[in-house]
């Protein structure tokens, strides 16, 4: 098996996360992307300097791609912009409100001039509607969707710990490109893609959503357990170490009662003996599923889990997820090239069977310019 989307040219004028997520997607899969970036750079290289001196967000955003400069202010590179987007398959944009238009490049003018042309444009919100031309980043996006509010504790609502509404974006903009690609071979058409942070978000709490519009209830944050599901999160055993658990179903809630806790009569207990009435009562449950776990270590807490075939897991930090085992026994660590040298990074976790990885550097800002400008004829 070959790379699928060989031979596929995608223009990518994006910066930051959504945008470059998605298109290093495509360039996993074999497409050439050519990223467009102003003479200034994507802003995302200047994240920080954590990556022997390179960005760690676009050093993960940007390998296999061909970086090229224009300032499309100035009339010739406009020109070469024009080039490339005629020599194009797919256009992905994550670009201000507007700017698309302003360069005479939005969907309508798109679909018109360039027939083939499948174009994705990613926003907070939209075309249309009273948010339209509203600036937005994952942060704001995740306030305005209601992901803040059903995330934190009782007391404080906080947002989700990595940019969840830009990476949700970049996946339906690459899952979308790819059926689109798909029906152009049967229609030999392209078409335009309005990918909307706002709804995406709003697709991931869509039990959140149907609870409140025909429940009427609210959902209240749970800290690191479930508002749903008890007992389900992480629960303080022996050492102060916590142990990770996703009771889904009577019989776990069963083993987890007479082999782990040792309270085969707890499981029978009226007030604990479904879901519902576990959650109801969580108040008295999880102190007593933390009183019997603290008289044990870590070791012996997930023996018995183990032996009464419970699901569990560890709360790792990052340093324990960089020296996991199971990335290192599935060989997941792969070498990229970069300005700064050659760099351990996670391959995708599209495990396609026969697919190829594709290693390519993480572009240096312009490195490509010459190169893609010769192959459209300008100099």
């Amino acid at each position: 098996m070959g790379y699928p989307l060989a031979g596929i040219r995608v223009l990518a004028m994006e910066a930051a996360v959504a945008g470059p997520f998605a298109t290093r997607h495509l360039a996993d899969l074999g497409a050439d992307v050519v990223k467009i970036e102003r003479p200034e750079g994507d802003f995302a290289r200047r994240y920080d300097h954590a990556v022997q001196g390179l960005s760690s967000y676009f050093v993960w955003l940007n390998r296999g791609k061909r970086s090229v400069v224009l300032d499309w202010d100035q009339p010739r590179d406009r020109e070469a912009l024009g080039r490339l987007v005629a020599r194009s398959d797919v256009l992905v944009h994550n670009l201000g409100p507007g700017a698309m238009e302003r360069l005479g490049l939005g969907p309508e003018a798109l679909s018109e001039q360039f027939p083939r042309l499948i174009h994705a444009g990613i926003s907070g919100y939209g075309r249309g509607g009273p948010y339209e031309s509203k600036k937005s980043f994952d942060l704001l996006v995740q306030g305005e969707s209601g992901v803040i509010s059903l995330t934190g504790t009782p007391e404080q609502p906080c947002k989700v710990g990595i940019s969840i509404a830009d990476l949700t974006a970049g996946m339906y903009a690459f899952s979308s490109i790819l059926a689109a690609l798909i029906e152009r071979q049967k229609t030999g058409k392209g078409g335009a893609i309005d990918i909307s942070m706002l709804e995406c978000m709003a697709e991931l709490s869509g039990g959140q959503i149907n609870t409140y519009r025909y429940g009427g209830v609210q959902l209240a944050r749970a800290g690191w357990r479930h508002n749903i599901i008890v007992p389900y999160g992480p629960y303080r055993c022996g050492g102060g170490k916590f142990v990770n658990l996703a009771v889904q179903n009577e019989g776990q809630w069963e083993r987890l009662c007479a082999q782990v806790l040792d309270l085969r009569e707890l499981a029978s207990d009226p007030r604990y003996a479904t879901n519902a009435k576990r959650l109801a009562n969580r108040e008295t449950l999880e102190p007593l599923i933390e009183q019997v776990l603290g008289k044990l270590d870590e070791a012996e807490v997930i023996a018995r889990l183990e032996a009464a075939d419970v699901p569990y897991g560890r709360i790792n930090d990052m340093r324990e997820v960089v020296a996991h085992p199971q990335l290192e026994a599935r060989g997941r660590w792969v070498e990229y090239g970069s300005e700064a040298g050659p760099l351990q990074m996670l391959m995708h976790p599209m495990n396609v069977a026969g697919l190829p990885q594709r290693t390519d550097d993480v572009p240096a800002i312009g490195q490509h310019t010459g190169e893609v400008l010769r192959e459209i004829g300008l100099t």
